[in-house]
This record gives C-alpha cells, sequence and structure tokens, in this order.
C-alpha cells in the first residue's frame, strides 16, 4: 500500500521538522522540501500508469493525442505549483506563495487555449 508508505514518510518528517524547530529551525525547511521531493518520487510509477491508462483511451476514441499532452502537462504544472506554494508557506513566505500559484494559473490557462478553442469550433459547427 503506497499510501501507508507516503503517510509514513510524512509522519516521519513531521517528527523531525518539530525536534529541528527546537534547535536548528533554519533547518527544518529542508527536512520539509527532501520530504515532499520523496513523496512526489514515490508516486512516479502512478502517475506513469496514469498516463499510459489515458494514451491507450485517447488512441481508442481518436481523441487529439496533443490535447492529451496538453492536460497532463496542465495537471503536472498544477501539482509542481501547488508543491512550491506549499513550500513557500511552510517558510513563512505568504507573499512569494502567492505569485508562485498566480503565475501557476497564467500557465494553466494560457495552456489550455487550444482545448477552449477546439471546444469553440466544435460548438459552432453543431449550431445551425
Amino acid at each position: 500500500m503506497d499510501i501507508v508508505k507516503i503517510i509514513a514518510v510524512g509522519f516521519i518528517a513531521v517528527i523531525i521538522i518539530v525536534i529541528l524547530k527546537q534547535y536548528r529551525p533554519e533547518f527544518a525547511i529542508y527536512v520539509s522540501i527532501i520530504a515532499g521531493t520523496i513523496i512526489i518520487c514515490m508516486c512516479i510509477d502512478t502517475v506513469s500508469g496514469i498516463i499510459t491508462l489515458l494514451q491507450d483511451i485517447a488512441s481508442r476514441t481518436n481523441i487529439n493525442g496533443e490535447f492529451l499532452k496538453i492536460l497532463i502537462k496542465i495537471t503536472g504544472i498544477a501539482i509542481l505549483t501547488e508543491f512550491a506554494v506549499s513550500i513557500c508557506k511552510d517558510s513563512g513566505e505568504s507573499a512569494v506563495a502567492s505569485k508562485i500559484d498566480i503565475g501557476g494559473k497564467i500557465i494553466i490557462i494560457s495552456m489550455s487555449i487550444p482545448i477552449i478553442r477546439a471546444l469553440l469550433e466544435t460548438v459552432l459547427k453543431l449550431l445551425p
């Protein structure tokens, strides 16, 4: 069960962070970053399986492969943005966290424009 391993890494990191904050608070952020990176790496196999499944479904249904690539990239950007925002908030930098969050949203919107355009073109074709 991967979730048990993920929770274990999280709990161990929290315990280390609580102890470090008493003696060397400047190192606590490093433990947080390392724990987050380990957890993300633990999920890579699952993500690759999901991507393979989506590609298989897309090939069977004749969905444009470029749209699938865009959706996967958007999901990755959202996950990485949330990770960076959490790290910034943990280190007490809420202002930087909000800027990263806004930047991630803007990039996601700009990447989704081809999908929105194709959707609108399809709707216009259906209208008389």
